[in-house]
């Protein structure tokens, strides 16, 4: 019974040795990973940006098209406006009539002047008749 209960202890040292080394290896092969692309990057962002103009060995070619230009990044207001907006409409929908009201009340309460005024109002109108036949 002894040997038994030293042969299981040394099963699981050695499961637990296995799962060790296993796992550095795999933690060692993503630190490799990362600092390759890294470098990767890194060699990217050195390399100089090609000239504007036509290349040189295909003159009076057609220019390359400029890059698109990047897309504006909405004020933090309008993303919180389009969220309390979007969470009325989902409380609308899973039939909660007096949250989406409340949350189309709180839109219109701190952003009275917004583009999505109009369509919250209506929802509201439609809120309310849907709380009056209930």
């Amino acid at each position: 019974m002894v040997a038994v209960a030293w042969m299981l202890a040394v099963l699981i040292a050695a499961g637990f040795g296995y799962a060790t080394w296993r796992a550095y290896g795999q933690y060692a092969e993503r630190q490799r990973l990362s600092e390759e692309r890294m470098a990767s990057f890194v060699a990217q962002a050195k390399t100089p940006a090609a000239p504007a103009g036509p290349s040189p060995a295909a003159p009076g070619g057609p220019a390359p098209k400029p890059a698109p230009a990047p897309l504006p990044v909405p004020p933090k207001e309008a993303v919180q406006e389009r969220l309390l907006f979007e969470a009325a409409g989902k409380a609308a929908l899973a039939g909660e009539p007096v949250l989406a009201i409340q949350l189309y009340a709180r839109l219109l309460s701190r952003y009275p002047q917004t583009a999505l005024a109009e369509p919250a109002r209506a929802a509201v109108a439609e809120q309310k008749k849907k709380l009056a036949k209930a």
